[in-house]
Order: C-alpha cells, then sequence, then structure tokens
C-alpha cells in the first residue's frame, strides 16, 4: 500500500465512522440509497429520513411496487426532489430488467437515472466490493488539499485530474474501508471552514496545509448573483377546513409534489378564483410572506388564505386537483415550505 493509503486506513481503524444504519447491512440497495440521500445533505440530516425510508420498502422490489407519491411524500423536507423522482425510476429500472437486483457493473450503473460516476463508485466498492473509486464532495475536498489541486473540482479538467489521483492512489486491498475512510476524513476532520488539522493522519505531507491555509482549497465556484422570484399561494380552504392542493407537473423545482395552486401575481390569484369554478370566495387573507432559499434562486412566496365554497363537480374532472383534510395532507409528498404552512392553519 502507498504511504497516503496505509495512514489513512489505520486512522480509519481507530477513528472512522462504523455505526452508520447504512454500513450494517452494505447491500448494493442500502449503499446506492445512502449515497443518493447523502448528496448535498449532512449525515445526521439524512439518517432518520433513511431509517424511514428502509423499514417502508426494505428492497428495491418494495420501491418499485411503490407509487411516486408513496415515495415523495417520504422525502418531504430531504429537498432536491429529483432525487426522489430518479430513484423511484431506477427502482422501476432495476425490477424489470435486473430482476430486482443492482447491476453489478460500473457502466450499468452509470445508465441508470440519477446514479453518476461516484456513486456508481461507491455502489461497486461497498455493495459489491470491487475496486472502485469515488469522487464525492468530501473525497474532492481531501485530494485538492493533500495534492494543492487549483481549479473549481467541477471543471471538467480538474475533475478529470482529480480522477486519475484517486485512481492512483486506491489500494490493492481493503479497498472497501479506504473509501470509507476518504469520505469520513472530509466529513470529520477535512471539514469545508474549519479543518482539524492537527488531528488529520496526512498533515506531515498535506501541501495545502504546508502553504498555510488549507481552507484556500479546493478552489471554490466563481460566486453568481442569485435572482429573487415572487410567487403568491392560493391557500383555499373550506368551511370544513378541508383545503385545496395541486399536483405539480413532474419536472422543474417541487416535481410531483402537492402544494397550493399558484400565479405570478395577486391579481393573477384574483382572476384564477374567477376565471375557475373551482370554488367560491367568501373571504380573503393575505398571510405572512414566506422566504425559501434553493441553490440557483431566492423565492419569496405570498400566500392568500381564501375560505370558501367548494365545487366538488369541477374537481372531480381534474385528477391533479384535490379538497383534502389536513391529517391526510401531511401525509402526502410536500415542499417544506407548503408543509409548514398547512401545519399552521
Amino acid at each position: 500500500m502507498n504511504s497516503f493509503s496505509e495512514r489513512l486506513l489505520t486512522w480509519f481503524d481507530k477513528s472512522g465512522r462504523k455505526d452508520l444504519p447504512w454500513q450494517q447491512q452494505a447491500t448494493p440497495y442500502h449503499v446506492w440509497l445512502s449515497e443518493i440521500m447523502l448528496q448535498q445533505t449532512q449525515v445526521n440530516t439524512v439518517i432518520p429520513y433513511y431509517l424511514r425510508f428502509i423499514q417502508q420498502f426494505p428492497d428495491i422490489e418494495a420501491l418499485a411496487n411503490a407509487s411516486v407519491d408513496d415515495v415523495l411524500a417520504l422525502w418531504t423536507g430531504l429537498g432536491y426532489y429529483a432525487r426522489a423522482r430518479n430513484l423511484y425510476k431506477t427502482a422501476i429500472i432495476v425490477r424489470e430488467s435486473y430482476q430486482g437486483n443492482m447491476p453489478a457493473t460500473l457502466d450499468d450503473l452509470i445508465a441508470l437515472p440519477g446514479i453518476g460516476r461516484s456513486t456508481a463508485g461507491a455502489i461497486m466498492a461497498l455493495g459489491h466490493h470491487q475496486r472502485f473509486s469515488i469522487l464525492d464532495g468530501n473525497v474532492k475536498r481531501v485530494l485538492t488539499r493533500y495534492a494543492a489541486i487549483e481549479g473549481w473540482p467541477g471543471n471538467k479538467a480538474v475533475e478529470t485530474k482529480l480522477w486519475l489521483y484517486a485512481e492512483q492512489l486506491l489500494p490493492q486491498h481493503h479497498f472497501a474501508n479506504y473509501i470509507q475512510a476518504q469520505m469520513d476524513l472530509g466529513a470529520t476532520v477535512c471539514t469545508r471552514s474549519k479543518p482539524n488539522c492537527s488531528s488529520c493522519p496526512l498533515n506531515s505531507d498535506c501541501q495545502a496545509l504546508e502553504q498555510g491555509d488549507p481552507t484556500q482549497y479546493p478552489t471554490p465556484k466563481a460566486k453568481k448573483t442569485i435572482p429573487t422570484r415572487q410567487i403568491h399561494w392560493i391557500v383555499a380552504q373550506s368551511s370544513n377546513g378541508e383545503i385545496l392542493l395541486e399536483k405539480r407537473d413532474s419536472h422543474g423545482i417541487w416535481g410531483g409534489l402537492w402544494s397550493f395552486p399558484e400565479t405570478k401575481t395577486a391579481d393573477e390569484s384574483n382572476d384564477y378564483c374567477k376565471r375557475n369554478r373551482i370554488f367560491s370566495v367568501k373571504t380573503t387573507q393575505s398571510l405572512d410572506p414566506i422566504k425559501h432559499v434553493f441553490s440557483h434562486f431566492k423565492l419569496n412566496i405570498h400566500p392568500h388564505l381564501m375560505i370558501c365554497t367548494p365545487n366538488l363537480n369541477y374537481i372531480a374532472d381534474n385528477s391533479n386537483l384535490k379538497w383534502v383534510k389536513i391529517d391526510e395532507a401531511l401525509q402526502l409528498g410536500l415542499p417544506a415550505p407548503v408543509k409548514l404552512l398547512i401545519q399552521s392553519l
């Protein structure tokens, strides 16, 4: 083993994380699910979602036999909902094309929705016990600091360089522990803002540390001005407490989730109520605005609570609209701000 991997494995034996729920039963399915949930999400946030998900869908067959609404309902609050939609699509493909077993080649895994090269490498190494490297955010941070590799890791040329480096460092044996050690080191020691360099097994020859400030690596992405969008929600509530929800298109922000009917302006909200025969309005009240931040824009939401009388005949003709009781609504796949507003009604 090279010095890099040997030091990492020694550190992992003493300090690595070995009690994470997906490590207790490291099947390809469990590895895949955990890797998808952990994308841009902290471990402590993921654990309760993972445990609930596994309880509901213990294997790929159970996941594939569910509905996308069931999957999104369990994902509510975890964010980046395209991950859940791709998870469901992949489960169906695996059930129909691979007899319910995750593919055992890198190329077949990468061909599935939502699985990139790093996730596929993790499934191969941790689930199928094959010698493959990974390059998630933690590993990129460790490698760019150790070798002082300049340039934003999302740049194709920089990423290609990091993949070559990751493969060169990969040991011939104990590669599953080595992969986990890289992720653990990045998550617990070589952290983004306050790395604990004194506890790092690589500190004797880390080039970023030698330069004096490891946080200069990796090179950040050039910042862009984040735009702000304004939307208005029609929060229609009947006299018996039911609320009107609309299923969003399967693509785009909050795709496939249930939300309130949405317009761009307050005037459009009023026109919506006059133009459609969904309900007749008794009273209208503007609620406090809600601010929600995505990775690429900010969203200002202006909810308008409308106490109304529903037209049930109209709803019967539209499968994307339905009146539901609040406790039933909270069992659906909902965007986080929608769920919070419903809970407040």
